[in-house]
């Protein structure tokens, strides 16, 4: 794709400052016709895939910078797939894919950051968490019974709990990205309507049944309560640093085209290269072909 095409296309989606956003000003069933030919698109995101795989190499050889790229959707939205096709071409010891369940009794024995913290990436690795510390102000902000199983002091689990949880999330990839991580956040935007049909479609082919969840029927009840938790998270934290994409996701194939197009675009703003030698290094390798050529 295009470099000036690419901006375009994540300046059509990217979020770097939370004043004035509207969740309902993104439409799910958009694919930016007037940028992306719908026939193009297996090439494309094959092309992508490919120069993703070039850039992780870079990343892993300068070992400067690591990138953490987070989903979060509403279920059925696309996340496997997408994460599947992205990364499909990256060598697999070059990332690390961690999906969050729900909190177990360790975890809760610790601040709501510790579990991510623990599975950040290292210099030089792609980190995927498909699910993240966003479920704390998101399923739990949903479900506030599940605050209670965390144990919290009484003066920091009332009223302002969200706020000063999403404070924190703000102020820790801040953090992160001072020291090398390019974080980006992913919010794949699928339409109730189109989540409805993928449910429908995992109930009616036994060959999808293992794919649904009785659980994401009882979360569906509660679709506006989810979009104002995610429109207040991305508000509050939504940043240059670590900039929210609110990408549609009716249309699979183009969901997966805008966050390679995001990831690429991210490393190569890095300026990534082959580690430079020095002319001791040089000459230890003219040396080597040398020695092979007399064989």
């Amino acid at each position: 794709m295009r470099q000036r095409t690419a901006e375009k296309l994540l300046e059509r989606y990217r979020v770097t400052k939370g004043d004035g956003f509207r969740l309902k000003d993104y439409d799910c069933d958009d694919t930016a016709p007037k940028l992306i030919d719908p026939a193009d698109a297996d090439a494309l995101l094959a092309a992508g895939v490919a120069r993703l795989a070039e850039l992780q190499a870079l990343l892993a050889t300068q070992r400067s910078w690591g990138m953490l790229a987070i989903f979060q959707a509403m279920d059925a939205a696309g996340k496997d797939g997408t994460i599947g096709h992205v990364m499909s071409g990256v060598n697999p010891q070059g990332v690390d894919v961690t999906a969050f369940k729900a909190p177990g009794p360790e975890e809760l024995d610790h601040d709501f950051l510790w579990r991510v913290a623990r599975r950040l990436p290292p210099r030089g690795k792609i980190g995927i968490f498909n699910r993240s510390h966003y479920e704390e102000v998101l399923v739990v902000r949903v479900h506030p019974e599940l605050l209670a199983r965390q144990h919290l002091p009484d003066q920091h689990a009332g009223k302002h709990v969200w706020r000063d949880r999403l404070s924190d999330i703000a102020h820790f990839e801040s953090y992160l990205a001072r020291q090398g991580l390019v974080i980006l956040k992913f919010f794949l935007h699928v339409s109730p309507g189109e989540q409805k049909r993928r449910l429908l479609d995992r109930l009616d082919h036994p060959s999808k049944n293992w794919k649904f969840n009785a659980g994401d029927i009882a979360e569906r009840r509660h679709w506006d309560e989810y979009m104002d938790a995610y429109e207040d998270a991305i508000r509050a934290t939504a940043s240059k640093a670590a900039p929210w994409y609110v990408i549609p996701a009716d249309h699979k194939w183009f969901a997966r085209l805008v966050v390679v197009t995001a990831m690429i675009a991210a490393l190569e703003a890095l300026d990534l290269h082959p580690p430079r030698l020095s002319e001791t290094d040089r000459a230890g390798l003219a040396a080597a072909r040398d020695e092979l050529l007399r064989e």
